[in-house]
């Protein structure tokens, strides 16, 4: 069994949500890690686990960070983490590949379908290690996590959007 460990200086942990119902407002997570585990050279048996420091969040504004470090979000005192841990990672279409997992955010553990693009293997640098690149697209709904503060603005919208967009440019070396 190969094992590959995600290359957090080329890897981006990133979300984006609608604000006002008319804008987008992203983010990303600062302090992660994931693990893939697989015997075949593509990939199609891995079994994959990533975990996200709450407290890592930034959304280019320390305000609203920290709002969402509070108990109106993900309540990052009690809940620290974002955990997945895949189930199936089923070749699709030539580079495209479905992965369905658990993934746990404020103690909700929830199934969670993703796509993504497996961008091929390479050597590093030097030619003395393997590195393998993958792009994860996926939406959730915040608030079957537990993520429900919301308000209405004056004009009747909705400040905070409930799907939340996933994006995951990873690298992985091979350990």
């Amino acid at each position: 069994m190969a094992t590959w460990k995600m290359d957090i200086a080329h890897s981006e942990v990133k979300f984006k949500v609608k604000h006002l119902v008319v804008s987008t407002v992203s983010g990303n997570f600062d302090k992660f890690s994931a693990t893939v585990e697989s015997n075949k050279p593509d990939f199609s048996d891995a079994t994959i686990t990533f975990e996200a420091d709450v407290n890592s969040i930034s959304t280019k504004s320390e305000q609203r960070d920290g709002h969402l470090k509070s108990p109106d979000f993900f309540d990052a005192a009690n809940h620290p983490q974002i955990t997945f841990k895949s189930k199936s990672f089923k070749p699709v279409s030539g580079d495209d590949y479905e992965l369905t997992g658990d993934l746990t955010i404020r103690g909700t553990t929830k199934p969670i379908k993703l796509n993504v693009t497996y961008n091929g293997t390479v050597k590093g640098f030097g030619g003395s290690f393997d590195v393998a690149a993958f792009e994860v697209t996926g939406k959730i709904n915040r608030q079957e996590y537990g993520l429900k503060w919301s308000a209405l603005t004056e004009s009747g919208g909705i400040v905070v959007g409930d799907d939340v967009k996933i994006e995951v440019f990873a690298e992985f070396v091979k350990a």
